[in-house]
């Protein structure tokens, strides 16, 4: 059995896969914004099995190092991270938002704060080797622009979603690289297409999909062996955007995130 981090636990695919994991067996420990929902939600939790709670807000990196250094000291048995939590492409005609940190909302919360608290976690992911990294991405994928990585041009509430989940695929690529021969594996998916969530619904969309449609990929991803660096379409591999296997792009991509978490 795994002991699994799961972000953005408090509803949604989040929800639903802290329940399956937790009901298999697994110690679930829940992430959540709100103190309250993430309190009530291991509560619920606990009356199925082992389960924790820990609260961050994702959009401010600070609070992402510190939800690192608290689960590292209070569960070093770590060895699944599931990097779900984000934010949509927000209310049609909503303009570009800020993140406590100043970055545009959804590449700090969709990108920055997954590759933080990735960084962050690494030390205790490879001291409990075999590990995985499961980071929930979006068949939504539009390059960025290196030249305005923020989107302070032209913005738009889907495009800068689909940045943030391009630069979530091609930064899982080379971070497998990096993990190569460590035992720590690392692997984004699509879940489902516009599943039937807060963050769908909240961008005028008519869900197509159930988060129950959407939780098995999570779960193979992080309960058993699929290789590194693969992108997957539910439970099946696929291909993300060809631009997200170019090694110059992602080599900027690199420089550009380290730059940005910098800031």
């Amino acid at each position: 059995m795994s002991t699994i981090l799961i972000t953005g636990a408090t509803s949604g695919l989040g929800r639903y896969v802290a329940f399956q994991l937790v009901r298999a067996g697994h110690v679930v420990l829940a992430h959540g914004r709100d103190a309250g929902r993430t309190e009530r939600l291991v509560e619920e939790l606990r009356t199925e099995g082992d389960a924790e709670g820990f609260v961050a807000d994702l959009a401010s990196l600070k609070q992402v190092r510190e939800l690192a250094a608290h689960v590292a000291a209070d569960r070093p048995d770590l060895d699944v991270l599931v990097n779900n939590a984000g934010v949509g492409s927000g209310q049609s005609g909503s303009g570009r938002e800020l993140s406590a940190d100043g970055h545009e909302l959804r590449l700090a919360v969709n990108y920055l704060a997954p590759v933080a608290l990735t960084r962050a976690l690494l030390p205790t992911l490879r001291a409990n080797a075999p590990a995985r990294i499961v980071n929930v991405g979006s068949a939504g994928q539009e390059p960025l622009d290196f030249d305005d990585p923020e989107f302070t041009r032209g913005y738009e509430g889907f495009a800068a979603y689909c940045r943030s989940k391009f630069a979530l695929a091609a930064h899982t690529f080379t971070l497998a690289e990096e993990l190569a021969g460590t035992g720590v594996s690392v692997n984004v998916l699509h879940p489902a297409t516009f599943m039937d969530t807060a963050m769908v619904r909240e961008g005028g969309i008519t869900p197509w999909n159930t988060v129950a449609d959407g939780a098995p990929g999570v779960l193979a991803l992080a309960t058993q062996d699929a290789g590194s660096g693969g992108y997957f379409d539910g439970t099946s591999p696929a291909r993300a955007h060809e631009a997200a296997y170019d090694p110059e792009v992602r080599a900027r991509l690199s420089a550009a995130t380290g730059q940005l978490l910098a800031v």
